[in-house]
């Protein structure tokens, strides 16, 4: 009997040290954002981390710098580095510890983070002049990484990928517009440029935030419509039901051949939701997590199109999103800039409610709640039949002109569009003075304004005619003038407020005019406020005639609305390369070429 308790005890003792953190890390490990090729971020202190033996001492060197830190209880450690300046040289890169790992032919330059959906994932490959692009993308200090598809509810600390020199082969596979970016501020700056992509197409906004933060904020309808996701769906059963209905289909198809009739369209394979890019906080644990702290000068980010159908909570739910990664880095406000979405579906002769323009609206206001944020327009580089716009190059431009001006000191360059500033009634018409000009109001395509709507008090919009007013001598032409015969008196003008607006006005520099509003009317997404409870009927008796009524019963308090739910939206197609699949959580995959 002693004998068997001992070797048990022997066994659970085995069992204890082999799970234990000290033998999980019984070397030295590193998240993989830190490797051969890759670009330290300059002039600014560097976050290193990584995972050793408990108590174990650890010494990070490059150049003429050397730090120790030590391993904890859990084997994280982390040190800092002091700012390093550009080098002519590549660096090697040394962390010593139970082990020791040298990185070589590191660069010291401009890291920026490249993130959002898929027009961000939108490879280089598949974008305007691809051939062209690819051979002439000779670029050996610019760096790509990627960080591929993990969605999970567990912070990850690590991915499968790998810094690489940007060349013809490299580039194909990588955002076209996080490249087109980098390339500008190589060409314009002469530096190393770094460029982190963890983009994940059809994302939404709220897979890139905590859960602890959603509902502390009060995102509890989100929250709710995935708890019950997560408690009834089962992948299994899915699958189950998927290989019967291909099963069926597959008979089916046959009989359509042998009929000369048309085969019907083939099941689609279950993705499963809770891996997926929308579930909340699975994309910050997956995707972010394990790069988040590493040293960089800012982020781009591209997405809205999922979140359209919600508009109005994309107010609040984005610069949520934006602060609380700023906090979690670490580095203060980082510059953060983003595409308003382009236009897409069918245009529309007369003007209407739109929940695209809502979420660009959204998007617009986003730069008065984020200090250090800016906003590329791009409603004309959009395509109607096409979510993915082909022109990512003058998208990159606009984002690019954000960081030159406000990050790198070109003072000169105009980089904002014109944006709606105030309006005033005279008569029938209305005036609307506008900020950030640039070189003055003008048009593109044609010389007549297009775009303008304007309506009366019964809210309902007319198309309006427009017109450039003259500037004072020596001033930029900043004002425009809107009428329509239809409209007498009019109280409101709306610009570019449709999903595909058709719409012509833009600064000299070529930025388009941002869409808005000038009214407060009652938008498409946001949620109805729920009715207020009728008051508790009563059952006393009817007083006598002539005697005083007795004072009607405190209407009881309103009951808490249900959830309100998600309005239906178009579903975003998938990108045309696997440049990066889904991976399972316990195995992920390096990025696949496009095809």
């Amino acid at each position: 009997m002693k004998s068997l308790f001992r070797s048990h005890f022997h066994l659970w003792c085995f069992l204890t040290l082999f799970a234990s953190p000290a033998f999980l890390h019984a070397e030295l490990k590193m998240s993989s954002i830190f490797g051969d090729n890759m670009v330290l971020q300059r002039d600014m202190p560097l976050k290193i981390w990584g995972w050793d033996n408990p108590g174990q001492t650890v010494t990070v060197a490059i150049a003429d710098q050397s730090v120790q830190g030590q391993a904890g209880k859990d084997g994280y450690w982390e040190v800092t580095l002091k700012p390093l300046s550009l080098k002519p040289h590549a660096q090697r890169f040394t962390v010593k510890g139970s082990s020791t790992k040298l990185f070589s032919n590191v660069l010291v330059g401009e890291v920026w983070l490249c993130s959002g959906q898929s027009n961000m994932e939108w490879p280089t490959g598949s974008a305007n002049n691809s051939d062209l692009e690819a051979a002439a993308a000779n670029f050996p200090e610019i760096r790509l990484i990627t960080v591929p598809h993990v969605g999970v509810q567990e912070p990850r600390t690590d991915f499968t990928g790998e810094w690489e020199p940007c060349t013809p082969e490299t580039v194909r596979d990588f955002t076209a517009v996080g490249y087109f970016f980098g390339r500008q501020l190589r060409q314009t700056l002469g530096v190393p440029i770094g460029l982190i992509d963890n983009s994940w197409g059809g994302s939404a906004c709220e897979a890139w935030i905590r859960r602890d933060l959603l509902k502390e904020h009060g995102f509890t309808d989100i929250l709710t419509r995935w708890e019950q996701t997560e408690a009834t769906y089962d992948h299994d059963v899915a699958m189950e039901k998927y290989a019967e209905t291909r099963a069926a289909w597959n008979e089916a198809a046959k009989r359509a051949k042998a009929e000369g009739k048309p085969v019907p369209q083939q099941p689609r394979f279950p993705s499963d939701p809770l891996k997926g890019q929308h579930r909340p906080a699975n994309l910050y644990n997956g995707v972010l997590k394990p790069i988040l702290g590493y040293g960089i000068r800012g982020a781009i980010w591209y997405q809205g199109e999922t979140n359209a159908g919600r508009a109005y909570e994309y107010r609040s739910l984005f610069p949520l999103m934006v602060s609380s990664w700023r906090k979690e880095w670490g580095i203060g406000d980082f510059p953060f800039y983003w595409v308003q979405l382009a236009d897409f579906k069918d245009e529309v002769a007369e003007p209407g409610d739109s929940d695209w323009a809502e979420l660009r609206e959204a998007q617009t206001l986003a730069m008065e709640a984020l200090p250090n944020s800016g906003q590329a327009v791009i409603y004309d580089l959009g395509e109607s039949h096409d979510i993915h716009p082909r022109d990512k190059q003058n998208v990159a431009m606009r984002l690019a002109r954000w960081a030159l001006a406000k990050d790198y000191g070109a003072k000169t360059l105009v980089y904002r569009s014109p944006q709606y500033k105030s309006m005033e009634k005279k008569g029938a018409k209305i005036v609307l003075t506008f900020d950030h000009v640039g070189g003055g109001l003008d048009t593109f395509d044609t010389r007549e304004l297009k775009g303008f709507a304007i309506a009366g008090e019964d809210q309902v919009f007319h198309n309006a005619d427009a017109k450039i007013l003259p500037a004072a001598q020596g001033a930029r032409p900043d004002r425009i003038e809107v009428w329509s015969d239809e409209v007498k008196a009019p109280v409101a003008v709306r610009y570019a407020w449709a999903n595909n607006p058709i719409a012509n006005v833009q600064n000299l520099e070529g930025l388009p005019l941002t869409p808005f509003r000038t009214d407060d009317f009652p938008m498409v997404t946001k949620p109805e406020e729920p009715a207020p409870a009728p008051a508790p009927a009563t059952t006393a008796p009817a007083p006598p005639k002539k005697e005083p009524e007795p004072k009607p019963a405190e209407p009881a308090a309103a009951a808490k609305p249900n959830p309100a739910p998600e309005p239906k939206k178009a579903a975003e197609p998938a990108p045309p390369a696997a440049k990066k699949p889904e991976a399972a959580p316990e195995k992920e995959a390096k990025p696949e070429a496009a095809q």
